[in-house]
């Protein structure tokens, strides 16, 4: 899969007013970001501020404790594919919903899975792992934990905007639980597809990588 081939598909979600979320002031649904032919794909939540502006998810703070999370195990944003189980920021940056997320993810997660074909899923977050998940469940007791979802083996882990509330122990503690939780993503992902690569010399910039976008992007 190539981003051209992924254009029908981004056509139809810039499109998408189908929710109530569309309505909550943002500028419109966000994309993916990263390379649509990677095995392994990341799924957050819902976009944020700096997202909403640059309509790619987790660019702002989450999104560059994530970049230093990907490179310790040998990743890059550009080998990877990340996308949002929500893909329009809700109102006052709360977290989205359960019912929120299966409304979207039904729509448009269904079909970056069908298109993409991943062979691995790593879930950050709540709304994400259980939507993967089937029902409520708590990712505490959950994080590092193998599912599948139609025979695509599903890691959950935390999302980083949970590890910036972390502080002292709890946070060293959250960072290696996540650390361990995407070596076994990389690890299963390289099984999987021996001779992808899945790291750049360095990590890129995609705030620079995406500014023409969010020029493009307006209330």
């Amino acid at each position: 899969m190539t981003d051209e081939e992924m254009e029908p598909w981004l056509c139809k979600l810039m499109a998408c007013d189908a929710c109530p979320l569309r309505r909550e002031g943002n500028r419109g649904p966000t994309r993916y970001s990263g390379d649509p032919a990677s095995p392994i794909m990341f799924v957050g939540e819902g976009p944020g501020g700096v997202e909403d502006e640059y309509g790619v998810p987790l660019v702002g703070p989450s999104g560059k404790l994530l970049d230093k999370a990907l490179w310790s195990v040998g990743l890059t944003r550009d080998h990877v594919y990340v996308t949002n189980i929500v893909k329009c920021r809700p109102k006052g940056n709360r977290t989205p919903t359960l019912a929120e997320g299966k409304f979207c993810a039904d729509i448009h997660l269904q079909e970056e899975i069908r298109l993409i074909q991943p062979k691995v899923i790593v879930c950050l977050g709540k709304v994400a792992f259980q939507y993967f998940y089937g029902s409520a469940a708590s990712i505490m007791r959950n994080r590092g934990k193998w599912i599948d979802y139609n025979g695509i083996p599903v890691m959950p882990t935390y999302h980083p905007a949970f590890l910036l509330r972390q502080y002292g122990h709890e946070l060293v503690e959250s960072k290696w639980q996540v650390y361990y939780d995407f070596k076994a993503a990389v690890d299963k992902a390289t099984e999987a597809a021996p001779d992808f690569v899945f790291k750049s010399p360095e990590p890129p910039d995609l705030l620079a990588q995406y500014a023409d976008m969010k020029n493009s992007r307006h209330f």
